[in-house]
């Protein structure tokens, strides 16, 4: 029997051959179908289909700059941008274009969430690589929910991995909504404190560890660097809360202004306490929950032009009763305090509230955001539609995105979704998203009638 040896070097070189025959970027293609696409480590792939022009017949639109519907209007869109957007008799479909109709809903410009956690908690028997499926299942069903934007907010434990999904998706490799994220977050390092595992958040212990931090982290890609100025709470003997106190003030501040120094923004994570109101004097961009908000905290906030994000469905659910009726015996709980916080921030002149919802697939699973907003109304008494500008406009003034999302305007992205119903009515209706585009492209179609190009 003839034997046929090959040698790892001859096996090597077959294989070279083989692929440089299929030729790559700025070469001629020899492989499989038409040109292809390639991704940033150089694998072919199909290419993005060519932009088209399309326009939405929206039965109402909500204008999230006045917080009014408008009736019968049109958005046409080229590519991934809107190009004009008005009254059905005044603006002109143009000739080809693939129309929507959703002349039976009521269109709004894509949700914002500012505080997800894209990323689950680190488990025993949970892979880098299953974390990060995971993760991008979650994002897209922040997105599938109608949140075509979200800021995440620190990635439990694994690492820098938000910044590779908001990067893949900003190449349209993955679907996901747009993100800036925050990456590990950054953690004062208390004496006894356990010792974290690699990848969780960055501990320090004086001003120049703090700002060394800080710079770290952006240059790893972090959009926002996350604080915890202000730890967990407890009640006294006379129900009176108290809050964990965290960084010293020196150290927080040099925390707040290198992120500035380097034109970032910080967000707080605080309950009360002194930690939130140094949060608030050192000047932290965007603070987060706050259950011990008080009307001068609020109004220095303002002044200051601070940006409040209560996550209130996250901090009212039953296992706070729980965890209160335990410690206390069931004598005091923090969530009418919280609830009376959010309330009081609301009717501050000139507070700008924000929707967070704190989806960490533990309390709070991905994709059921519109809860947020729900609370607000309900339990914070927002009007339907402050709460919508909220999650809108507020939301995308923050970010720092005005000019490229929260409203339906020419030249802004085309990111918008659909609902049944009038949410100013009902804002529970924002649970019903039956319609979401990102860029132009449609994401989630429940429609049982289908598009149609104008000829």
């Amino acid at each position: 029997m003839r034997r046929i040896v090959i040698t790892a070097a001859t096996l090597t070189i077959a294989l070279t051959g083989a692929y440089a025959q299929v030729g790559g970027q700025g070469t001629p293609w020899r492989g499989a179908g038409v040109q292809p696409c390639f991704g940033m480590d150089g694998g072919a792939n199909k290419c993005p289909s060519a932009s088209l022009t399309r326009a939405v017949r929206a039965g109402h639109l909500f204008d999230s700059k006045s917080g009014t519907l408008l009736a019968n209007q049109v958005v046409v869109i080229e590519g991934d941008k809107i190009i004009d957007v008005g009254p059905a008799g005044k603006v002109k479909i143009p000739a080809g274009a693939t129309v929507t109709d959703l002349s039976h809903e009521t269109v709004l410009p894509g949700l914002v969430d500012m505080h997800t956690h894209m990323f689950n908690a680190l488990k025993p028997g949970i892979s880098r690589e299953t974390a990060t499926l995971l993760a991008v299942q979650n994002t897209q069903a922040d997105l599938h929910a109608g949140f075509t934007s979200v800021r995440d907010m620190s990635t439990h434990g694994n690492a820098y991995g938000d910044v590779d999904i908001r990067d893949a998706i900003n190449r349209g490799e993955i679907d996901g909504p747009r993100a800036q994220v925050s990456t590990r977050g950054i953690v004062w390092g208390a004496p006894g404190a356990k010792p974290l595992e690699p990848g969780e958040s960055a501990v320090v212990h004086n001003v120049e560890e703090a700002r060394a931090a800080v710079r770290d982290q952006i240059n790893h890609g972090a959009d926002w660097i996350k604080l915890f100025p202000a730890g967990a709470y407890s009640f006294g003997a006379d129900g009176k809360p108290a809050y964990v106190l965290t960084y010293p003030m020196p150290v927080l501040q040099a925390l707040i202004d290198e992120t500035h120094k380097l034109g970032h923004k910080t967000a707080c994570h605080v309950y009360g306490g002194e930690g939130q109101k140094n949060a608030i004097i050192a000047g932290c961009d965007s603070i987060e929950h706050a259950f011990g908000l008080d009307q001068e905290q609020a109004d220095m906030m303002v002044a200051k032009g601070l940006s409040y994000d209560p996550t209130l469905q996250r901090y009212t659910e039953p296992y706070m009763d729980d965890n209160d009726a335990k410690s206390t015996g069931g004598k005091y709980r923090m969530i009418p305090i919280f609830e009376n916080a959010v309330t009081l921030a609301s009717r501050t002149k000139g507070m700008k509230i924000t929707v967070g919802s704190g989806v960490d697939g533990s309390t709070f699973p991905h994709g059921t955001q519109a809860l947020e907003l729900v609370a607000l109304v309900k339990q914070a008494h927002l009007t339907p539609a402050h709460a919508i500008q909220a999650a809108t406009v507020n939301s995308a003034d923050v970010l720092g995105w005005q000019d490229r999302i929260g409203s339906l305007e020419k030249g802004k992205y085309a990111d918008l979704i659909a609902v049944p119903g009038n949410p100013l009515a009902d804002i529970t209706e924002l649970q019903r998203v039956n319609f979401v585009m990102k860029g132009g492209k449609i994401v989630r179609d429940d429609q049982p009638v289908k598009a149609r190009t104008v000829k």
